[in-house]
Protein backbone atom coordinates (compact mmCIF):
# COMPACT_ATOMS: atom_id res chain seq x y z
CA UNK A 1 0.00 0.00 0.00
CA UNK A 2 1.13 3.40 -0.89
CA UNK A 3 2.12 6.01 1.95
CA UNK A 4 -0.01 9.49 1.85
CA UNK A 5 1.15 12.31 0.88
CA UNK A 6 0.39 15.13 3.78
CA UNK A 7 -1.63 17.83 2.54
CA UNK A 8 -0.93 21.23 3.60
CA UNK A 9 -4.23 21.99 4.96
CA UNK A 10 -5.90 19.61 7.10
CA UNK A 11 -9.01 19.37 5.66
CA UNK A 12 -7.28 18.51 2.07
CA UNK A 13 -7.63 14.66 0.82
CA UNK A 14 -4.05 13.05 1.21
CA UNK A 15 -2.93 11.85 -2.13
CA UNK A 16 -0.73 8.51 -2.58
CA UNK A 17 3.05 9.38 -2.76
CA UNK A 18 3.47 7.28 -6.35
CA UNK A 19 0.85 9.37 -7.91
CA UNK A 20 1.94 12.49 -6.22
CA UNK A 21 5.63 12.16 -7.69
CA UNK A 22 4.47 11.62 -11.06
CA UNK A 23 2.11 14.20 -11.44
CA UNK A 24 4.77 16.74 -9.61
CA UNK A 25 7.06 15.26 -12.98
CA UNK A 26 4.69 15.71 -15.72
CA UNK A 27 3.25 19.18 -14.46
CA UNK A 28 6.95 20.26 -14.34
CA UNK A 29 7.69 19.12 -17.99
CA UNK A 30 4.78 20.97 -19.32
CA UNK A 31 5.01 23.64 -17.59
CA UNK A 32 8.52 23.57 -18.74
CA UNK A 33 6.46 24.24 -22.09
CA UNK A 34 5.10 27.53 -21.39
CA UNK A 35 8.96 28.93 -21.60
CA UNK A 36 8.02 29.53 -25.35
CA UNK A 37 6.12 32.67 -25.55
CA UNK A 38 3.74 31.39 -27.79
CA UNK A 39 2.85 28.53 -25.84
CA UNK A 40 2.22 30.48 -23.15
CA UNK A 41 -0.40 32.88 -24.88
CA UNK A 42 -2.07 30.07 -26.27
CA UNK A 43 -2.34 28.34 -22.51
CA UNK A 44 -3.64 31.62 -21.20
CA UNK A 45 -6.36 32.59 -23.85
CA UNK A 46 -7.44 28.78 -23.47
CA UNK A 47 -7.53 29.58 -19.37
CA UNK A 48 -9.69 32.42 -20.03
CA UNK A 49 -11.68 31.19 -22.43
CA UNK A 50 -12.44 28.32 -20.22
CA UNK A 51 -12.87 30.15 -17.13
CA UNK A 52 -16.45 28.96 -15.51
CA UNK A 53 -17.14 26.88 -19.10
CA UNK A 54 -17.86 30.16 -20.56
CA UNK A 55 -16.47 29.32 -24.50
CA UNK A 56 -18.74 26.34 -24.46
CA UNK A 57 -22.25 28.48 -22.83
CA UNK A 58 -20.98 30.51 -25.47
CA UNK A 59 -20.36 27.76 -28.29
CA UNK A 60 -24.16 26.08 -27.28
CA UNK A 61 -25.97 29.26 -27.35
CA UNK A 62 -24.78 30.10 -30.70
CA UNK A 63 -25.66 27.05 -31.83
CA UNK A 64 -29.01 27.14 -30.75
CA UNK A 65 -29.32 30.48 -32.66
CA UNK A 66 -27.23 29.26 -36.08
CA UNK A 67 -28.95 25.99 -36.52
CA UNK A 68 -32.57 27.15 -35.23
CA UNK A 69 -34.35 22.87 -36.09
CA UNK A 70 -31.88 21.89 -33.30
CA UNK A 71 -32.26 25.30 -30.93
CA UNK A 72 -33.40 22.73 -28.62
CA UNK A 73 -30.80 19.99 -28.52
CA UNK A 74 -28.12 22.82 -28.44
CA UNK A 75 -29.62 24.44 -25.40
CA UNK A 76 -30.13 21.31 -23.56
CA UNK A 77 -26.52 20.89 -24.44
CA UNK A 78 -25.19 23.95 -23.22
CA UNK A 79 -27.03 23.06 -19.81
CA UNK A 80 -25.59 19.64 -19.53
CA UNK A 81 -21.92 21.54 -19.64
CA UNK A 82 -23.17 24.33 -17.14
CA UNK A 83 -24.63 21.19 -15.01
CA UNK A 84 -21.13 19.24 -15.32
CA UNK A 85 -19.18 22.51 -14.71
CA UNK A 86 -21.21 22.97 -11.16
CA UNK A 87 -20.53 18.91 -10.18
CA UNK A 88 -16.93 19.93 -10.77
CA UNK A 89 -16.86 22.42 -8.76
CA UNK A 90 -18.94 20.88 -5.62
CA UNK A 91 -16.30 18.27 -5.77
CA UNK A 92 -13.81 20.62 -6.11
CA UNK A 93 -14.89 21.82 -2.26
CA UNK A 94 -15.05 18.62 -1.15
CA UNK A 95 -11.93 17.05 -2.25
CA UNK A 96 -9.79 20.35 -1.72
CA UNK A 97 -6.71 19.57 -3.24
CA UNK A 98 -3.89 22.30 -3.29
CA UNK A 99 -3.06 23.52 -6.75
CA UNK A 100 0.44 22.51 -7.96
CA UNK A 101 2.52 25.01 -5.68
CA UNK A 102 6.33 23.54 -6.78
CA UNK A 103 5.77 25.49 -10.30
CA UNK A 104 5.29 29.42 -11.39
CA UNK A 105 1.42 29.15 -12.71
CA UNK A 106 0.92 30.90 -15.93
CA UNK A 107 -2.49 32.44 -14.84
CA UNK A 108 -4.94 33.30 -11.82
CA UNK A 109 -7.35 30.77 -10.60
CA UNK A 110 -10.27 31.68 -9.14
CA UNK A 111 -9.74 29.40 -5.94
CA UNK A 112 -6.72 27.51 -3.98
CA UNK A 113 -7.77 23.60 -4.98
CA UNK A 114 -7.34 21.95 -7.76
CA UNK A 115 -9.43 18.36 -7.88
CA UNK A 116 -10.69 18.00 -10.59
CA UNK A 117 -10.31 20.57 -12.73
CA UNK A 118 -13.49 22.29 -14.06
CA UNK A 119 -12.09 23.37 -17.32
CA UNK A 120 -11.76 19.86 -18.62
CA UNK A 121 -14.86 18.78 -16.54
CA UNK A 122 -16.75 21.25 -18.55
CA UNK A 123 -14.37 20.63 -21.78
CA UNK A 124 -15.37 16.89 -21.71
CA UNK A 125 -19.32 17.47 -20.78
CA UNK A 126 -19.31 19.91 -23.79
CA UNK A 127 -17.67 17.24 -26.23
CA UNK A 128 -20.15 14.86 -25.31
CA UNK A 129 -23.28 17.07 -25.70
CA UNK A 130 -22.08 18.89 -28.59
CA UNK A 131 -20.53 15.77 -30.22
CA UNK A 132 -24.21 14.55 -30.39
CA UNK A 133 -24.77 17.03 -33.14
CA UNK A 134 -22.22 16.35 -34.87
CA UNK A 135 -19.33 18.98 -33.46
CA UNK A 136 -15.88 18.48 -33.88
CA UNK A 137 -14.77 18.88 -29.83
CA UNK A 138 -12.46 16.36 -29.18
CA UNK A 139 -9.36 18.80 -30.89
CA UNK A 140 -10.47 21.86 -28.19
CA UNK A 141 -10.96 19.24 -25.48
CA UNK A 142 -7.76 18.15 -25.60
CA UNK A 143 -6.11 22.06 -25.73
CA UNK A 144 -8.31 23.05 -23.08
CA UNK A 145 -6.94 20.19 -20.87
CA UNK A 146 -3.13 20.29 -22.12
CA UNK A 147 -3.37 24.30 -21.38
CA UNK A 148 -4.15 23.48 -17.42
CA UNK A 149 -1.05 21.75 -17.57
CA UNK A 150 1.10 23.86 -19.83
CA UNK A 151 -0.16 26.80 -16.99
CA UNK A 152 0.90 24.99 -14.00
CA UNK A 153 -2.63 25.01 -12.34
CA UNK A 154 -3.69 21.58 -12.04
CA UNK A 155 -1.87 18.07 -11.81
CA UNK A 156 -2.21 15.77 -15.01
CA UNK A 157 -4.97 13.68 -12.05
CA UNK A 158 -6.87 16.65 -12.17
CA UNK A 159 -7.53 16.70 -15.74
CA UNK A 160 -8.07 13.04 -16.08
CA UNK A 161 -10.67 13.18 -13.18
CA UNK A 162 -12.28 16.68 -14.45
CA UNK A 163 -12.79 15.17 -17.85
CA UNK A 164 -13.70 12.12 -16.82
CA UNK A 165 -16.41 13.79 -14.52
CA UNK A 166 -17.99 15.72 -17.80
CA UNK A 167 -18.31 12.45 -19.21
CA UNK A 168 -19.78 10.59 -16.56
CA UNK A 169 -22.07 13.82 -16.15
CA UNK A 170 -22.77 14.91 -19.63
CA UNK A 171 -23.58 11.29 -20.97
CA UNK A 172 -26.57 10.44 -19.48
CA UNK A 173 -28.30 13.49 -21.00
CA UNK A 174 -27.92 11.73 -24.56
CA UNK A 175 -31.59 10.61 -24.85
CA UNK A 176 -32.10 14.15 -23.50
CA UNK A 177 -30.09 15.85 -25.98
CA UNK A 178 -32.01 13.65 -29.16
CA UNK A 179 -35.50 15.53 -27.61
CA UNK A 180 -36.22 12.73 -25.48
CA UNK A 181 -37.16 12.85 -21.74
CA UNK A 182 -34.58 13.78 -19.09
Amino acid sequence: MDELHDSHDPRDLPRPLVLHGMDHRIVSALRACGADPRVAGAARALSLAGEHGAVWLVVGLAGAVVDRPRRGAWLRGTVLTAGAHTAGSVVKRVVRRPRPAHVEPLVGTVGRHSFPSSHATSAAAAAVAFGALGARAVPPLAAVCVSRLVAGVHYPSDVAAGAALGVLTARPGACWMAGGPA
